[in-house]
């Protein structure tokens, strides 16, 4: 099984996105690819270390500061205590998941209403 790291607190400083984690995160890189969780209402940004990948679950509550962070064209980064990794692709990705997700019943009625009213 593919290993979450669950983002639930984001915020902007230095005129970046950041993205907060409560575990460690060193060893990981951005893989710069992005899925969606229709399920689980999220989207699913993909960060990888030499062994395996981890999914960067980005549920609902967050999304909020991702649509800022698009508007203004912020970086996005992934940060703990300790660490702070640039997510390449980000907004590239988000976009075209948006883009598809919007009036697409495929991903679920939840996830489509969601998604339009956030974005």
């Amino acid at each position: 099984m593919k290993k979450k790291l669950n983002i639930q607190m984001t915020e902007i400083k230095d005129r970046q996105l950041q993205l907060v984690a409560d575990e460690a995160i060193n060893g990981l890189a951005p893989a710069g690819q992005m899925l969606v969780d229709s399920d689980g209402v999220a989207f699913i940004y993909l960060l990888e270390s030499n062994t395996d990948y981890t999914y960067m679950v980005l549920p609902e509550p967050v999304w909020p500061a991702l649509k800022t962070g698009l508007e203004e064209k912020l970086p996005v980064y992934l940060t703990n205590e300790e660490n702070k990794i640039e997510l390449i692709n980000f907004y590239e990705e988000l976009e075209y998941l948006i883009s598809n997700i919007k009036g697409n019943s495929n991903y679920g009625d939840e996830m489509v209403t969601k998604v339009e009213s956030t974005f």
